[in-house]
């Protein structure tokens, strides 16, 4: 098992970690802080510091699978191409320092707590989900037009109330007894140790309460100024907003 503290702490930047595989994919880890992708958000690039101050670049993130393709509790770091002199020269047991692309994780905490708060502004079960450094898009299942300047109206107003953020969990048999909780159609929130994670914004006022286990800031006001850059029609059942950085 990788053990992924990003879970706990998102604001994390490095660790040290031991290799426990190199594998055709990549580099599984006992530990780190990159993020894989998953539940629509992309996977943290950054570097492995070896031992001498080699870096090796790593340019994706992905949950390990095993052979039937099923996700596993392992991470692979998957390095960028032209560096197989330096990866030849890995074994397992060899220590890293293990170093995130920190202005690129930070976009994707910021566009994915935004997400949220449209989840709030538009109520509706979410049917498609991808959150990358540069934008991030929700298709919602509903036939209603939506309107760009009334959403980027309530982003704005959401950012600016800076509303904080909290990680918790709750047990397989709450959320079986709360289905509503679980906004997205198309993924359903991972199961097996008995409680699956939560992220509840607001305080005296909640904003969005449901599983989700992705990187987020730990305010709304950190997010800065994100605007709808697009509304369109996917289909008659699906609207698709997607959002952007301000210009």
């Amino acid at each position: 098992m990788t053990d992924e503290l990003f879970r706990s702490d998102a604001y994390l930047r490095d660790c040290e970690a031991s290799i426990l595989r190199i594998e055709e994919g990549g580099i599984v880890l006992d530990r780190t802080v990159f993020y894989p992708q998953g539940g629509g958000q992309a996977g943290d690039s950054g570097w492995l510091v070896l031992a001498d101050g080699r870096e090796i670049a790593i340019a994706d993130t992905r949950k390990a699978k095993d052979a039937e393709g099923k996700a596993i509790q392992e991470i692979v770091h998957v390095p960028a191409p032209g560096q197989d002199a330096l990866l030849d020269a890995l074994k397992p047991g060899d220590g890293v320092k293990v170093r995130i692309d920190w202005e690129r994780r930070h976009r994707l905490m910021r566009f994915h707590t935004a997400t949220h708060l449209l989840c709030h502004l538009v109520p509706q079960p979410v049917n498609g989900c991808s959150i990358t450094p540069e934008y991030a898009r929700l298709d919602f299942h509903m036939t209603e037009p939506l309107d760009k300047e009334a959403l980027t109206a309530g982003l704005a107003r959401l950012v600016a109330a800076g509303h904080p953020l909290t990680v918790g969990a709750i047990t397989d048999a709450e959320l079986d007894a709360n289905p509503a909780l679980v906004k997205s159609m198309s993924v359903q929130p991972p199961r097996g140790t008995g409680t699956v994670r939560t992220i509840r914004i607001g305080e005296a006022e909640q904003i969005d309460f449901q599983p989700c286990g992705g990187t987020h800031v730990a305010n709304t006001s950190e997010i800065g100024a994100v605007i709808v850059t697009k509304i369109e029609k996917k289909s008659a059942n699906s609207r698709r907003v997607v959002l952007g950085w301000a210009p």
